[in-house]
């Protein structure tokens, strides 16, 4: 994706989470990663970790990971596929903390 486009989709990018409200962001590969976390990101040493929210508006995790199309094209498929299925995991862990609320709200756990 060129810097253009990146550019040209920030306003949604940006939008978005504020309005869906996810937990967690999947970043697959790293224009995606990069778009959401700044430059600096690299798939290779920061992939897998879940990484906390930036910015005050913010309560959005982040998982940088390869592109299920880099597994494909990887040399060493097995190892690629076993670390894209781990930093899936990290998000499905994310995923099992209670969920989060507005402010002035109390969650109130019920059991059947």
């Amino acid at each position: 994706m060129a810097l253009r486009e990146m550019t040209a989709c920030r306003p949604w990018l940006q939008a978005e989470p504020r309005t869906v409200g996810p937990d967690v962001i999947v970043a697959p590969a790293a224009t995606a990663g990069k778009s959401l976390l700044g430059t600096a990101l690299r798939v290779t040493k920061e992939g897998g970790a879940l990484i906390p929210p930036s910015g005050e508006e913010s309560e959005t995790y982040v998982v940088a990971t390869l592109h299920p199309s880099a597994v494909l094209r990887s040399d060493d498929r097995e190892s690629a596929y076993a670390g894209l299925v781990c930093d899936l995991r990290v998000t499905a862990e994310a995923l099992h903390r209670p969920p989060r609320c507005p402010r002035g709200t109390i969650h109130v756990s019920v059991e059947h």
